[in-house]
This record gives C-alpha cells, structure tokens and sequence, in this order.
C-alpha cells in the first residue's frame, strides 16, 4: 500500500480500550488544531466498530472545543439502538478530560426501495484541471510557517478545482465551487473504510466557499474561519480512490456564520453523498 494512504488507514484504525471504548492518533497537517476531518473518520470508525452487517447511511457531528494534535483522542460509543433495519450509535471525542466532539450515527441493513437523483453538473473532467494545492516556490516562501506545512505535506488526496481561487488576492465570487477529489493511491475494498475517509475528507472546501462572495484569499490569514456542525448522508456505495466530484454551495452567511452543503458525485454521474456544515467564519 501506498505509505500515504497507509498512514492514513492507520491514523483511522483505532486501538481498543474496551467495550465500546476506543483510542486514536492525532495528527498536525498545518491547521491551528486538529484537523476536524479527522475526527469525524475517527468517530465514525469508532461507531462503525460496534456494528454488525449493516453501513452507515448518516450521520451528525457538533465540535464543541478546539482539538490539540499533540494528544491522543478518546472516542466513547454509547450503543444507543439495534432494530430491525437500523441501529442507531452516539459517539462522544474526549480529551484532556473534556468532550471536544460529539455525533450520532445511524447505520442501516442494505434493502432496495424506489430510486431518484439530481442530474451531476457539467464540468470539466479531472485530466483537464490542475492540483488545487499547487503553489509558486517564491510565493510558499511568504506565507506564514503552518499554512508552508499545511501545502508542502504530502497529502493522501489529490484535489483539482474546476475553478481556481486566488492565493492572496480574490475579489469577490458567487458562493459555489466545485472540486474532484480522490485519494493519491488505491484504498483497501472496505465499504465501511471508504465511507470513514470520505467523512474524513468531506471537511475540506465548505467553509471556504462561505469566504467566496466576500473577496477573502484562502491563504490571506484575513479570517478565522473553524466547523461548528458537520452532517452527511451516504446514498449509495462509493470509492475514494476514484475521482469524485464535490459540487459545494454556500446560501448564507451572517452572524460571524458561514453556511454550505454539498453534493458528491462519482465519474459517472452517480449522486453517492451529501453533506452540510455551518462554522465559524470572522474577519480579522
């Protein structure tokens, strides 16, 4: 397996407590705390864990303190219902003592039923488009040191823009954007895994596209912007490893709030998730 993506499975492979208890690893990828991406694959593996031949299909997330990635976090599991089609599980992030995180999750016995979907956007394909990430030498050497860490990382995901924002100056934009996105290498066959790491992925773009009709650079450092919620609903099986594209729309912004969801498509055209997220946004 690729390293990168073997340090990400790893990062999402929890260890064991006990019953219902789990550990995992924090990383520093260049944010001012933990990646909160992370902590939503790793509460959802933590769920994921407890359930038996049945996938998650949604689930709801609120961050309630800033994560230190110097730490380890705890994720306790509360078993909370095993029906019939159902079981429903609530998982609480702990860290030096205190929850930083909770979420419940809801997993489901595949069952067929009626069918409908959005039509996908037409967009460039991924070959046409250029890594989102890609940064001028002489421009990286001015940024601030953690955002230099957070574009030199190796990243286990490719992402190319369809259109491309300005690095340190933008003026302002309609608030939408859409982004392929797939891991760098092949992922193990594991629906449960490949879910785990779109949740884990799933928290890049929102919040930005709430900055987009107010002209702020994502590199600027002019504005404070952290997840406050975060929900996603899983509609049909999917692959990370492929190409998929993240149609993001922001409809408001107000009270130092920004506003997005979004939709995930695969290379053809099928409509596998969907997923929204309001989070602090201010200007500094």
């Amino acid at each position: 397996m690729d390293q990168r993506i073997a340090d990400l499975v790893g990062l999402l492979d929890l260890e064991p407590l006990e019953v219902y208890l789990f550990r995992g690893e924090s990383r520093d990828i260049g944010t001012p705390q933990v990646f909160g991406g992370q902590v939503l694959g790793q509460a959802l593996t933590a769920a994921s864990r407890t359930v038996i031949g049945r996938t998650v299909h949604s689930l709801h997330a609120y961050f309630l303190r800033r994560g230190d990635f110097n730490a380890p976090i705890v994720y306790q599991v509360d078993r909370s219902r095993d029906g019939q089609s159902f079981s429903n599980r609530r998982i609480v992030a702990i860290q030096h003592g205190e929850q930083i995180f909770n979420m419940t999750a809801s997993f489901q016995v595949e069952q067929p039923g009626l069918e409908h979907q959005l039509r996908m956007p037409d967009v460039p394909p991924p070959e046409e488009l250029s890594d989102s990430f890609r940064v001028d030498e002489d421009l990286l050497t001015r940024l601030p040191e953690r955002v230099r860490l957070l574009l030199s990382t190796q990243r286990p995901f490719e992402f190319r823009a369809v259109t491309r924002r300005a690095q340190l100056q933008q003026s302002g934009q309609p608030p939408a954007r859409q982004v392929w996105f797939r891991t760098a290498a092949p992922v193990p066959d594991d629906e449960a895994l490949h879910r785990c790491l779109l949740a884990y992925v799933s928290d890049f773009h929102l919040l930005e596209t709430a900055t987009l009709p107010h002209g702020i650079a994502h590199l600027s450092g002019k504005a404070v912007v952290a997840s406050i919620d975060h929900a996603m609903w899983f509609h049909r099986p999917l692959r990370v490893d492929d190409w998929l594209l993240y149609d993001v729309v922001s409809p408001s912004a107000s009270g130092s709030r920004g506003f997005a969801h979004a939709k995930v498509f695969d290379r053809s055209g099928r409509l596998v998730a969907s997923t929204a997220q309001e989070g602090l946004v201010r200007v500094t």
